[in-house]
């Protein structure tokens, strides 16, 4: 039997480690791995009974929580993908993302459903499990869900077995920033998580069950696929971070010390406020042991304070986008040296998977030249669900008929096959880990009515990225920030929100009058707060 399906891991854990913890949330709450495994099982009878199967999807709109866990593995016991959306996002994008997805049951908390009955684009909405609170009636009768949660808990029909496990059948649907505004659903397999794993225990381990892994980032993103199953395959203990604590560095630095985490992965700009407000040098508790970060450039000086801090921890820079996970690493020294003042390169790339640089035409650049990075095997995405145009756009035919990713960063080898980074070659950009497409924030000042013009630029700072946007109104239309941030929370996730917005009579042009971005780049990088 092919063991390469992300459902075995629990099951495993289960089997070897029964009562060992699988995952604890801030409260203290916990369930062991017998019991995840338990759960999960009356969740996928439910959704089975309903006719969730092998290749179909399976939304979660819930906060960072123990029932989140069981609905991800309750979902791939299914033989289903999950489908995980942003729980502080705006209904109107989780309900356009979850009904672009085509899923066939939603686990939702109470405080979302009655907005994505609302805010569903069109034809049935699908069967929901709302997570309810207990001794807390429902409302309305008339919005009473498909089920609840405590019911589908409490449910003891037997659990069936799980359908056909095959390693290339969909995993999850994690939807990223689209540049035409519309968020773009990059499929991931089975077989692309655990190419990812396989490196990871090979790189990074050997992880054990004794570790206590931390759950910084969000359920949709990429980075939580380490989080959950890599500590998974270890039955080791995944300890959940909600999106207060993650921003709040202070009371993060007490939680990691006291929730003895071992095993730390985030973006670097947690890092760095944790560096500067989190504590670190008050209190002689041991630091984790394994110390990851990606999805940005990790600035040298709060790279070096926090070595100098965690100085027995071992610390690695990984680089990927969410179509091939982590792609490369580097491992940064036990001491850096006082002089450096670069960032540290992405390294090499993660084997199976393989790497070229390229030129605007796909061929190779000359050794030492910069490139476009892209990627071939078997860690690359499937491509975009229901978006064959794009995964066409997305991908690199070689003379052989092999596919390589387009990653959009540009790189430079630096000899024997490790890369440093050198920006993007398009208006994405990465924020607190968040992949970003300055388009997608344009379309959705483009949305205001009073919105005449509009141009989003990205500049960096010493924490990461900042976004600013310019807007130029229409005659009659008074310049609020206030109000114009109002709109784009409609619109957008928090992380997507503009930093800073300006107001300009007019926006600056090119010759073909389109919006001179380099104009706005500079003021930019002149500019205080928004006005």
């Amino acid at each position: 039997m092919d063991r390469r399906h992300l459902t075995h891991l629990l099951e495993d854990a289960a089997q070897r480690f029964p009562l060992q913890t699988a995952a604890e949330d801030e409260s203290g709450r916990a369930l062991d791995h017998q019991t995840l495994l338990h759960r999960a099982c009356r969740l996928a009878t439910r959704l089975s009974r309903w006719g969730v199967d092998r290749g179909d999807r399976v939304g979660i709109w819930h906060k960072k929580s123990l029932e989140s866990v069981v609905a991800i593995h309750g979902a791939l016991r299914t033989g289903a993908a999950y489908v995980p959306v942003d729980p502080a996002g705006p209904p109107a994008r989780a309900a356009a993302i979850l009904h672009s997805a085509g899923v066939k049951a939603v686990v939702v908390s109470r405080e979302h459903a009655a907005s994505l009955r609302e805010a569903w684009p069109s034809g049935p909405l699908p069967r929901l499990i709302e997570i309810d609170e207990p001794h807390r009636p429902i409302a309305h009768a008339a919005a009473h869900p498909d089920a609840l949660w405590s019911e589908v808990m409490a449910d003891n029909a037997p659990c069936p077995l799980p359908p056909e496990r095959v390693p290339d059948d969909l995993a999850y649907i994690l939807y990223t920033s689209g540049s035409t505004g519309a968020p773009k659903g990059v499929m991931l397999t089975h077989a692309n998580a655990f190419c990812f794993l396989d490196w990871c225990a090979q790189a990074l381990g050997p992880f054990n069950p004794a570790d206590r892994f931390s759950s910084h980032a969000p359920f949709h993103f990429d980075l939580s696929i380490f989080d959950l199953f890599a500590s998974c395959r270890a039955a080791a203990a995944v300890v959940l971070i909600g999106e207060g604590l993650g921003k709040d560095p202070a009371a993060l630095g007490r939680f990691v010390r006291d929730r003895a985490i071992s095993v730390w992965y985030s973006a670097p700009s947690i890092l760095a406020l944790l560096v500067e407000r989190g504590g670190l040098d008050q209190d002689p508790a041991p630091a984790p042991r394994l110390v990851l970060f990606a999805g940005e450039v990790f600035p040298i000086g709060p790279l070096k304070r926090l070595r100098a801090l965690w100085n027995q921890a071992v610390l690695w820079n990984l680089y990927g986008p969410t179509e091939t996970n982590v792609c490369s690493a580097y491992r940064i020294p036990d001491r850096i040296p006082a002089e450096r003042t670069e960032p540290f390169p992405i390294g090499e790339v993660c084997p199976p998977l393989q790497a070229r640089l390229v030129d605007h035409a796909g061929a190779e650049v000359a050794a030492g030249s910069t490139g476009e990075l892209v990627i071939a095997g078997p860690g690359v995405m499937r491509g975009y669900f229901g978006r064959p145009d794009l995964t066409h756009e997305a991908f690199l035919i070689d003379h052989a008929g092999a596919a390589w990713y387009r990653t959009g960063d540009l790189a430079r080898d630096l000899g024997g096959g490790c890369y440093e980074f050198h920006g993007r070659r398009d208006r994405m950009v990465k924020k607190r880990g968040y992949r970003i497409e300055l388009g997608e924030i344009e379309s959705a000042l483009y949305q205001h009515q009073g919105v005449d013009r509009a141009g989003v630029v990205a500049r960096a700072d010493q924490v990461g990225v900042s976004i600013a946007a310019f807007v130029a109104l229409r005659p009659d239309y008074k310049k609020s920030v206030i109000a114009l941030k109002r709109h784009c929370t409609s619109h957008l996730p928090s992380y997507m929100i503009p930093d800073t917005i300006t107001f300009l009579d007019r926006l600056p042009a090119t010759s073909t009058d389109k919006v001179d971005y380099q104009r706005l780049a500079s003021l930019a990088a002149g500019e205080g707060a928004g006005r």
